[in-house]
């Protein structure tokens, strides 16, 4: 049982989400970080990963012994104060599998076969004028997973029907049917699409740089479900404008909810705005799961998926 006001909600949370919430706790809000902060004996934080939990918030509280972020992503949180001050946290890896690789699919073929595209191209009834351009096909094509985590082999599991061929980079290799690249370079220069699945951190930061975009060359793809700072949006931005490379399908940015205005007037785009997890269904279980750690915590269990940084 979690006791009323113990729990601080921090951010704004959807509609979907915020019914699991009140069917099973009763948080204190604190909607606006720069609001007054309720009253309340808080020994625990709920937030989502795409809101800032920031040091000086923790600092005006004392007593906070666990954050849990909805979202497998847990850039957001100051993991290393977290650690110095033996707060624990948690995410929710696993139950959001299935909706960020069907977006991630979604979108590839949205690049490759110029979906958005076609669809104004009837809507504005250019059809009967003449025929809308000849597209690339998927099939036959190399895929390169930056990442091999459970999205990451989520994702490659799902294109396998397609008649591809998989390789990956990460840190390590794993015991899998793919091709495995230490080097990121060498994973672009051999892929057709790559997708983009890896962890935000200082060693992810700004990844795919020039000289990627460079290997990756003027007939592939780039897919980002992963996070913006994964990618030097100025370089990505000049090998789309240059042509250096075919296309790419974004869902993250650098600075959301504004991603640089450049990406809006390309043609080789395909943007979302980071709905990777946005089905309800995801974003019960990725609630349900915050609120069943927040449950353990305050059973003195241990957390269901903590983060161990």
């Amino acid at each position: 049982m979690i006791p009323v006001n113990s729990v601080l909600q921090v951010g704004q949370f959807p509609e979907v989400m915020q019914m699991v919430i009140d069917q099973r706790i009763t948080p204190a809000h604190l909607t606006d970080l720069r609001a007054e902060i309720p009253a309340g004996s808080f020994e625990s934080i709920l937030i989502r990963s795409n809101t800032q939990l920031p040091i000086e918030l923790l600092e005006k509280l004392p007593q906070i012994k666990m954050v849990a972020t909805c979202g497998v992503g847990y850039d957001n949180l100051p993991i290393a104060y977290l650690k110095q001050k033996g707060i624990k946290a948690s995410n929710t890896p696993g139950v959001l599998n299935d909706a960020v690789c069907e977006l991630a699919i979604g979108m590839m073929f949205g690049l490759l076969r110029r979906i958005p595209q076609a669809h104004e191209f009837v809507k504005s009834k250019a059809w009967s004028k003449g025929l809308f351009t000849v597209t690339t096909t998927l099939a036959g094509k190399r895929i390169g997973i930056v990442g091999m985590g459970r999205i990451g082999q989520d994702l490659a599991k799902r294109l396998e029907p397609f008649k591809v061929e998989i390789a990956y980079t990460g840190p390590s290799a794993k015991t899998l049917p793919y091709t495995y690249l230490p080097n990121i370079k060498d994973l672009a220069q051999v892929s057709d699409v790559l997708f983009l699945a890896c962890p935000a951190s200082p060693a992810t930061e700004k990844l795919i740089n020039a000289e990627i975009l460079e290997a990756l060359g003027p007939q592939s793809y780039l897919v980002n479900i992963a996070r913006g700072s994964v990618v030097d949006e100025a370089a990505l931005l000049v090998a789309l404008q240059q042509k250096k490379i075919a296309g790419a399908a974004l869902d993250v940015f650098e600075n959301e909810p504004n991603p640089d205005e450049s990406f809006l007037n390309l043609d080789n785009v395909l943007l979302t705005p980071h709905i990777g997890s946005a089905t309800s269904e995801t974003r019960q279980l990725m609630t349900n799961l915050a609120i069943d750690n927040l449950e353990a915590f305050y059973n003195q269990q241990p957390l269901l998926t903590e983060v161990q940084n």
